[in-house]
This record gives C-alpha cells, structure tokens and sequence, in this order.
C-alpha cells in the first residue's frame, strides 16, 4: 500500500478494491483481523475500522457475527437474497436515530408487503378525505392494540393522530398555555422539550433516581412552581432505559392527583418491553393523557399513533386542535396499520424487534466495557457514562470523524448541568454484524485518551 497521499482509511478501502479487482483477494476470503492489520500498518485501530467500514459501504466486504470481515461473494448475496449497498446498509452505522431493528426475515417482509398489497384493492377509498380520528373499525383494531398495555379506551375518548408529535403537541396546547410550567425528567425526551418551547411554555427538569422521577421533588416542584403537567416517557425512558416501578408510579400519581396535574404519558417503548408495569392511563385514568406511537414497535414511516384522553370531552377539543393542524392522519398508513393488527403481522413484528434488540443488547454487553452502560435487555438504544479523561463532545466527535454517530447529553437535559454522556441507539437498517463491528471501534476509542483515539483518523 503507498504511504499515502490520502486519508489512511480510504486508502485502506481502495487497496481492497484493488485486491479484488485483481483477485489477489477471492470472494468469501476473510480479511486479516483488524487488530492484526493495524499493528501490521503502525496504524490506529479505529483507522482500520473505519476503513473496513468503507470497504462495506463499497459492497467489497461484508462482517459476520463472530467470525471476522469477508470478501463479499457476489453469487452468495444473490442467492440469500441479499440488498445492494446504500445508504445505511453494508456502510458506517448511524446510532444517533433510536428506531428499532429493521425486519429482515424475508417470510416477515414478505407478509408485511402482502398487508400493503391487501388494502391496496381499497386504494380509491383511502385516496379520499376522511373525518378525524379513525374510523370505527380502525379504533376498534386500536383498542385491541393497546389492551396489549392493559388500557381501555371507549371510543369517544380514542383518537387516531397523525404520529406521536402532533398528538403531544396538541396535549400541551389544551392543559396548558403560554408561560405555564410543565414538568418532565430531568433527561428527557428532545422532541418535547421543542413542542413545549414552540407552545412558550417552561420546562422544568426533576430529579430522577434509579426509579424515576423522585416524587419528593416533584411534589415540591407543584408547591413552588405550580406546574400544569408532568410529561413521562416511564419505560424504557429515552436516553436513560430506566423504567419506572409499579411502587412509583402510584407515588407519582398521588402527587399528581394532590396537585390537580395532568400527566402526559409517552408510551413510545411499552410495547416493546414484554412486561411492563401498568401505566399510568390505567393507574389513573381520569388525568392522563396517554400516547401510543407505532414508531418504536412497528416502523417510523407508518407516523400514526394511538392518543387516549381522559375524557370525551377533553378528546373533542384535541379532535378539533388536530384536525386544523393535520387535517387527519392519512387513511392509506391508518388501514395499513389496522390491517396488520388484524392479520397478526403487527405482533411478528413486535416479536422479530424484541428478540433482535435483546441479541444486539447481548452484544453491547460484550463489546463495550463494564460498569459504563445502563441499558435495558428489551431495549434498542443504551446510556453510557464517559470514563475519566473524555468529554461528551470529544467522544462524539471522535465517533463523527470514525463515521459514527452518537448523541451528546445536552439534547436531553432539562436540569443542571448534562452529564459526561451519551445515548447509543442499536436499531434501525444497520445488519448485527454492522453494529458489533462499530461497537468495537467505540470500545477501542474508550481504551484510549482522546489524543491518541485520533491521532491517526
């Protein structure tokens, strides 16, 4: 390989195409380990990495779980069914999105496309306008959807919304108004912490335990600030994957109910937990307003979900704030999404993200050093502490110059000051063997200082 008159990992890439091309590399040959070759070269480890990363995004090699790094075998792909490389398949892994894994079981993908196919012959229909809210047979099959979490809802009190942003930025549009106080984790959620700076409204970060929100803090929030709301993400929370027991929701609800609050459920990752505690629209049905997305169990692309509010009145004034933003969820993703929950798709996906996200947990739990993650095995995304020495923004520029990327703190703080950390989502197009090997590069980075993480990027 020269040296180098070029950046080091796409030297590396090239001098693997030019191997193939010339059949010095066969296909199926594996690729020295990429220790091996980085002590070969005098090279940093994750300069290796990340130019086997670039070998991938190529579609010159591919990485297998456990074994090693490939040379693709062309014939192979096309017998397995393989896709061709793009954007966020066979390249760098983007951990920075939380979605969960993508189907790839062609028997699930093939039935998933059947239920597209299947409402299709009612595609004139579903071209149509239609009046807000879902249809009886849509909130029907939604019903039965959520009384996988044990939540009842009549449909006077069911909404069908165009994705979980409009429906929580309606709720804090009707409990609240410009000014007021609403309370969340003190992580929490960037998307409503935008939705409430858009509404003008002041967040106010409490502070959470291993449990939760701490129920001492947020009585004294309601005393001192008068808060209209609290907004709970309690399983599964993004970024931390704490869950909130069954002990304290009932705590949090005593409060809630002394102070005549609101609480504003987003249940974004209940589905995807098997067992989770009961939620708060069932532990108090009467003040929560309960928000079920499909993004984090079924797709983003589908931007439905499933709003239930405490009172058909209450359900009225959300139906008319959404109706003149959105106008209605759209019919074709609406009859798409009742279709797979009727046919049972919807629950072989759920099963397929919750055994995938288990097995990339399993390999995070491998890859990167104990005692810095918090995570949950029914989980798509991690927590993880920096150790001594690392800044959040050094580690996710380090990630950002290896092709990967992470999510700082700050995005998620509500109070004090964010802590040395970062949020690593494990789902989305990217294979397992992907993900393993852009651990591996994070894990190697933790090993060393800053400096010397980059001194050869």
């Amino acid at each position: 390989m020269r040296r180098w008159g070029k950046p080091h990992y796409r030297a590396i890439a090239e001098a693997i195409a030019e191997d193939v091309r010339t059949g010095r590399l066969a296909p199926s040959e594996r690729l020295p380990p990429q220790r091996l070759l980085a002590e070969r070269l005098a090279l940093n480890f994750t300069t290796v990495a990340r130019g086997y990363v670039e070998a991938q995004a190529r579609g010159l090699v591919e990485s297998r779980v456990g074994q090693g790094t490939f040379v693709r075998n062309p014939a192979r792909a096309a017998r397995a069914g393989e896709k061709a490389a793009g954007p966020g398949r066979h390249g760098p892994v983007d951990f920075t999105m939380n979605l969960p894994p993508e189907p790839d079981d062609p028997r699930l993908v093939a039935r998933m496309q059947a239920g597209l196919a299947a409402i299709a012959e009612d595609l004139p229909n579903l071209l149509r306008y239609q009046g807000f809210g879902g249809t009886g047979s849509d909130k029907a099959a939604a019903g039965r959807w959520l009384a996988r979490r044990d939540v009842e809802a009549g449909p006077d009190r069911l909404l069908i919304c165009p994705g979980a942003h409009s429906a929580l930025d309606a709720i804090l549009g009707y409990v609240a108004e410009p000014g007021d106080v609403l309370c969340t984790e003190a992580l929490t959620y960037p998307g409503v912490r935008a939705l409430a700076a858009h509404r003008g409204l002041r967040v106010v970060g409490l502070p959470m335990d291993a449990e939760g929100v701490e129920p001492d803090a947020f009585a004294a929030a309601c005393t001192r600030l008068a808060p209209k709301a609290i907004y709970l993400n309690p399983t599964l929370q993004n970024p931390t994957t704490e869950t909130i027991g069954a002990a304290r929701r009932a705590a949090i609800v005593t409060v809630a109910r002394r102070y005549g609050l609101a609480i504003i459920e987003d249940d974004a990752y209940g589905f995807v937990c098997p067992d989770p505690p009961p939620s708060f629209c069932r532990l108090a049905p009467e003040i929560t307003y309960y928000v079920a997305g499909l993004a984090k169990c079924l797709g983003a692309g589908l931007r439905l979900a499933y709003l239930v509010a405490p009172s058909a009145r209450a359900s009225l004034a959300l139906a008319s704030t959404l109706r003149a933003a959105t106008v209605m969820a759209s019919p074709v993703t609406t009859a798409l999404a009742t279709r797979w929950i009727e046919d049972g798709t919807g629950d072989a996906v759920l099963a397929f993200v919750r055994a995938e996200s288990r097995a990339r947990q399993v390999l995070a739990a491998r890859l990167l050093p104990p005692g810095l993650v918090r995570a949950d095995p029914d989980g798509f995304h991690l927590w993880m502490t920096l150790p001594e020495g690392w800044t959040r923004s050094a580690f996710a520029s380090q990630g950002r110059s290896a092709g990967l990327g992470v999510v700082a703190s700050d995005a998620f703080c509500a109070a004090g000051p964010a802590p040395e950390a970062v949020r690593i989502c494990l789902g989305g197009i990217s294979t397992r063997a992907e993900i393993g090997q852009s651990l591996e590069v994070l894990a190697h980075a933790l090993g060393r200082s800053p400096a010397h993480a980059s001194a050869y990027i």
